[in-house]
């Protein structure tokens, strides 16, 4: 059978092609929270294979995000996180505006959990929760986007997903940014084929919420505003009223994140004042990111395969679609790319590029679709993700994909005797090292490093007392001028190191 057509309003919807819709004839009962009833949950559970997928998905998503979860011992940004939760709510607020990198609202949920402990476990528990919801958010976006195809494809891309796992079990923001994005864009998705005003209005609350979580969330909430001024630009021309909905959300955004725009505003000439002594910087950030969001190398290649196919397919079949895919991704790239000459830049701040990627990889499906009628493709490219994500996910548990401070710490403590000095160089990679040793504890004296004049002021003061230098490749960065590696090689030798985490001794 042909693929069927439907016109919704002034727009277009693309449908599943009957012949390939896992739920056959069937259509689920349930459209509204008026429709939530015993007998038409229990129909669909029963009856919808979108659903059993769907749910199946997010439980393999869930034990996948919190198997193991405290098994990495906090690295240098989750033990920022955990120094910064500590501190009260207004204090983390003032963090925020003396200069920290990331908004306050995820420091002030972490500072609830607190509550329950500061175990690896608890710190990182909402991360994990928050990556699991995201997959029945992404089955959303794809279904609103193109069709239920798609969206559960997607969601099984964002289920097996190595890049993805990794910051879920990772007690920093990036996947509560990546949640709040996702959930702004059903609505937007939504508010794009309606223009209506709730829809929009939701986009502006969880766009601002995604910022607060963030502050590089900015960047795709600013491409959205772009795409959609684009969308209803022949409306607008006929009519300014068609604009309101749209200047609803943007007026919701400012007013709900007035407070943190200012600051961003003061932080951004801060941080643009010098060049970034770390990060990626240029066109190697579009390898580094696709490299890291595929998992690996071999992975990338497939996966980009599989992209621009899907895009290539998207706009055959909605030239506006394929717009939109295209103007996020290409938006994405050149800001970041002009920022990271002024801005430190990491894979990691595009987390919500996975949104774009995987529904134009899921995308793809229709290639194959259009000669091949039947739902088995849909379960093909669902297990082609599996496929993919394998060779990843079987080692990922096997060993530590983080620096292990926890059992660094345990040898140093075997190391030292009273009255040891312990130099910490660069300076702040104390935070994870003192959240899992104590220098009261274990009788020694604890120094902060960053230059060599800092370690010969230090040297100046041992007497008869052994020197123990904890150093990370971290120094490179806290110290470019490199006289403090240089004074290092000079007067240390190395004991020996553990993930990345070295330990020099002067005896």
């Amino acid at each position: 059978m042909g693929r069927k057509r439907e016109d919704r309003g002034k727009g277009k919807k693309i449908t599943v092609d009957p012949e390939s819709d896992l739920d056959g004839d069937f259509n689920v009962p349930v459209r509204s929270f008026r429709d939530l009833t015993v007998g038409n949950i229990k129909e669909a559970l029963f009856r919808s294979r979108y659903l059993q997928l769907l749910l199946s998905l997010t439980l393999i998503g869930a034990i996948l995000r919190f198997y193991q979860l405290g098994y990495n011992s906090f690295w240098l940004d989750e033990a920022t996180t955990f120094n910064i939760a500590v501190k009260t709510i207004p204090d983390i607020w003032q963090v925020t505006t003396a200069g920290e990198f990331n908004p306050p609202l995820f420091y002030w949920a972490e500072h609830l959990m607190l509550v329950f402990g500061n175990t690896e476990v608890i710190l990182r528990f909402l991360p994990a929760l928050l990556g699991v919801l995201t997959i029945p958010l992404i089955y959303l976006v794809g279904r609103e986007f193109m069709d239920r195809n798609t969206g559960i494809i997607a969601a099984a891309a964002f289920t097996f997903s190595p890049f993805l796992l990794f910051y879920s079990q990772e007690a920093r923001a990036y996947s509560m940014m990546l949640f709040f994005v996702t959930f702004s864009m059903v609505f937007y998705l939504r508010a794009l084929k309606n223009n209506d005003v709730r829809d929009w209005a939701l986009f502006g609350i969880l766009s601002a919420l995604a910022f607060w979580s963030h502050f590089y969330a900015l960047v795709i909430i600013g491409a959205l505003i772009l795409y959609a001024l684009y969308d209803l630009f022949p409306k607008i021309r006929g009519s300014l009223t068609a604009a309101r909905p749209l200047v609803l959300a943007c007026v919701l955004f400012g007013i709900i994140c007035l407070p943190l725009i200012l600051v961003t505003i003061q932080l951004f000439f801060k941080r643009t004042a010098s060049a970034p002594t770390y990060g990626i910087q240029g066109p190697d950030l579009i390898i580094a990111t696709f490299v890291q969001i595929s998992g690996s190398d071999v992975a990338m290649y497939l996966l980009l395969l599989l992209f621009l196919a899907g895009i290539v397919q998207v706009f055959l079949l909605d030239k506006k679609k394929g717009i939109f895919l295209a103007t996020l991704t290409i938006l994405t790239f050149v800001i970041s790319n002009l920022l990271s000459y002024r801005i430190p830049m990491q894979p990691r701040y595009l987390i919500f590029l996975t949104v774009v990627f995987f529904i134009a990889i899921a995308l793809s499906h229709k290639l194959v679709s259009a000669w091949l009628h039947s739902p088995r493709v849909v379960y093909g490219f669902i297990a082609l993700m599996v496929v993919i994500n394998a060779p990843m996910l079987a080692g990922y548990y096997s060993g530590y994909t983080k620096e292990d401070w926890r059992g660094f710490a345990a040898g140093l403590q075997q190391q030292t005797r009273q009255g040891d000095f312990v130099v910490v160089v660069p300076g702040y990679v104390s935070q994870p090292l003192d959240y899992y040793y104590s220098n009261t504890s274990d009788q020694t004296i604890e120094f902060s490093a960053y230059t060599a004049a800092d370690l010969n002021a230090v040297n100046a003061q041992k007497n008869n007392n052994t020197i123990f230098f904890v150093v990370t490749g971290d120094i490179s960065a806290a110290n470019p001028e490199g006289d403090a590696a240089a004074w290092l090689e000079q007067n240390a030798r190395s004991l020996g190191q553990d993930t990345g985490i070295y330990l020099l001794t002067s005896g």
